[in-house]
């Protein structure tokens, strides 16, 4: 498989990963676990209002990372963004998480995806273009 079929395949799956957590778990509230989250860390006056806000911006990263518009602050905003909602979920929520301190590590394979994908697939593709 060519690096720049892997290249399009990890870009579509990241941003479905974003869809999928913005718009069926969060604004769907599919997963209402994450209002829970979202209510334990924010507070619970506003957690429904709150996780539809951050369920919008998680499919609006996705629409950015799709545009490939300025691809490496987009690839830079995602891996701080889940490095710091899982800190911030270990640290305060841990009992709520799916895989409870095994989500951090997940989190860091997602992050690893995103880096190889934006910083070393897609530099193969632009040398062997």
């Amino acid at each position: 498989m060519s690096y720049r079929i892997k290249h399009r395949l990890l870009h579509y799956f990241i941003a479905a990963v974003w869809v999928a957590n913005g718009f069926f778990c969060k604004i769907l509230n599919l997963v209402p676990r994450h209002q829970q989250i979202v209510g334990e860390i924010l507070g619970t006056k506003h957690s429904f209002i709150l996780t539809k806000t951050i369920g919008l911006a998680e499919i609006l990263l996705a629409v950015w990372l799709l545009s490939s518009f300025k691809s490496r602050l987009n690839a830079v905003t995602q891996i701080l963004l889940v490095l710091a909602m899982n800190i911030t979920e270990l640290l305060l929520v841990p009992d709520l998480l799916l895989f409870g301190k095994w989500n951090f590590f997940f989190a860091l394979i997602f992050i690893v995806v995103i880096y190889y994908n934006e910083f070393v697939l897609k530099t193969k593709v632009s040398i062997n273009k």
